[in-house]
């Protein structure tokens, strides 16, 4: 593990942070995070081929996991969560896990992510099949729960892939496709819950979305697959259909609610 560059563990480019003003240090953290949007754009050719892939695995009935620790996964489960409401997919399609369990998603298990083993034991509840991809997050490229899941699936046929902020890290080459963001060192040394938590949401956002774009559950540029669970997205998916098929807002809201999606009602109008 010594043969690369740990930077998320590199002294931050800030000192003495007690003796800033609050004015100092927010326009600092802003300054850190100006850097986040070019180191993910460096990484736009490796996620392409991740969702190429994974579109191709998806299609065919496979699903989308990711496996992280800490903030890692919790931002992995976040992702995962938001597709059903989002997207109207099966909520078994795409997957967050996290070292430690459920229970690690509020509160922190102790040791959790040093088993090399347990990651593949919690797929392995998922009746995993080769079609399956598997994402590896974890910000310094070394957490043992991330990289014994990763490399069993790899071992198995599964794509792997993996979101890390240390190019070289051992995560790195336990996957076929390594997504590693340098994003360069944190404003708190080490506190990789900021600028590396913030690539990872962003790559997260891109691979998920563009997924659900390649799949057909966008049309245009609006999610009319989205569930209508609440009052604001009845009227979002009302208003979709105004523009789209020039109906009055009430006649749209009735047939919204008759089909219960904007792409159900497109269908049976346009059919």
């Amino acid at each position: 593990m010594s043969n690369y560059k740990r930077i998320t563990e590199m002294p931050s480019n800030y000192t003495d942070l007690e003796l800033m003003d609050t004015g100092t240090i927010l326009a600092s953290i802003n300054e850190e995070d100006k850097k986040i949007a070019a180191a993910v754009e460096r990484e736009i050719p490796a996620i392409t081929k991740l969702v190429d892939g994974l579109v191709e695995r998806f299609n065919k009935g496979g699903r989308l996991f990711y496996i992280g620790a800490g903030t890692s996964g919790r931002l992995g489960i976040l992702d995962a969560s938001e597709i059903p409401p989002t997207y109207g997919m099966s909520h078994d399609r795409v997957i967050g896990l996290i070292a430690g369990g459920d229970i690690a998603i509020r509160k922190a298990v102790e040791n959790a992510e040093d088993d090399k083993e347990q990651a593949w034991k919690d797929l392995m509840a998922f009746d995993i099949t080769e079609n399956d991809t598997i994402v590896g997050i974890a910000a310094s490229g070394t957490t043992p729960y991330v990289i014994g899941g990763v490399q069993e699936a790899m071992s198995k046929g599964l794509l792997t892939a993996c979101i890390t902020n240390n190019p070289g890290s051992p995560l790195t080459q336990a996957v076929e496709i390594p997504i590693a963001v340098n994003v360069g060192p944190e404003f708190v040394t080490g506190s990789t819950r900021m600028k590396s938590g913030t690539s990872q949401k962003l790559v997260l956002n891109m691979i998920s979305t563009a997924l659900m774009v390649k799949i057909g559950r966008v049309q245009g540029n609006k999610m009319v697959n989205m569930q209508l669970s609440n009052v604001k997205l009845v009227d979002r998916g009302t208003r979709y259909l105004v523009e789209e098929l020039k109906l009055d807002y009430k006649e749209a809201e009735i047939l919204l609610k008759k089909y219960g999606s904007v792409k159900k009602v497109i269908d049976a109008q346009k059919g």
